[in-house]
């Protein structure tokens, strides 16, 4: 069946900005370049300017899509047919997967977060209000359902939510500090794998009322998700 000029527009458009996530997640907004960007996504400048007028529009509507992106999928899993418990669990370890899976979108977030705290110009209000306004709401909801229900422990919302989401980012940051330790490479296969069951387990013992309700929970999430195949481009190439 032949596309209209819409559908074809919609894919070149789409072709380009997946382009610019790559291009601008590995030089950053002032070391990425647009012609690298229009080679890769197969069109020339000139029709790049046509769907963005200038370099610092892409990077805002690269920005967008990868946030529209991730929000989308997280509600997906908050939004769930499950006990409050069980969607927590599951948002955790989506998160996990999310910063072990997505690169580009963890690239772009450390790189607004640099020019944030430097004052300089910065798309955080864009990640803000497209991607984790939306998931902290609804996470909020289903955090305080459990809680009225008893099912979790009746503590600060947002306590459980650091929980439940601190221990990943503190686990990936601090990973090159841990090898340079000689604590061995936290980003080696099985020691991911591991860590990811053991968080999972750790956070069912943790927020529930019924430790033992929350490490049954625990198991049948570990064993219905699978960790995603994408690793770091570092352990791609090892």
């Amino acid at each position: 069946m032949k596309k209209s000029s819409h559908q074809r527009a919609d894919q070149t458009r789409s072709r380009i900005l997946e382009a610019a996530i790559r291009e601008f997640s590995e030089h950053g907004l002032a070391g990425a370049r647009t012609v690298a960007i229009a080679q890769a996504a197969r069109v020339n400048k000139a029709l790049l300017y046509y769907y963005f007028r200038d370099k610092e529009a892409l990077y805002a509507a690269a920005l967008e899509e990868v946030a529209g992106k991730v929000a989308e999928s997280t509600l997906a899993v908050l939004d769930m047919t499950c006990s409050p418990g069980e969607r927590m669990l599951r948002f955790a370890l989506q998160h996990f997967d999310r910063i072990l899976a997505q690169q580009g979108f963890q690239s772009l977030m450390q790189q607004e977060m640099i020019r944030f705290r430097e004052g300089r110009n910065n798309a955080l209000r864009i990640l803000a209000k497209k991607a984790f306004e939306p998931m902290f709401r609804r996470a909020q909801t289903i955090a305080e359902e459990g809680i009225r229900s008893g099912e979790l422990c009746d503590v600060d919302w947002m306590q459980m939510i650091y929980a439940a989401l601190g221990a990943n980012v503190f686990y990936f940051l601090s990973a090159p500090m841990v090898r340079m330790m000689g604590n061995g490479d936290p980003l080696e296969l099985a020691a991911v794998s591991a860590r990811r069951r053991t968080a999972l387990e750790f956070l069912g013992q943790s927020i529930f009322a019924d430790r033992r309700h929350g490490a049954v929970l625990a198991r049948r999430v570990l064993a219905a998700v699978p960790m995603p195949d994408s690793l770091s481009p570092e352990k791609k190439t090892a």
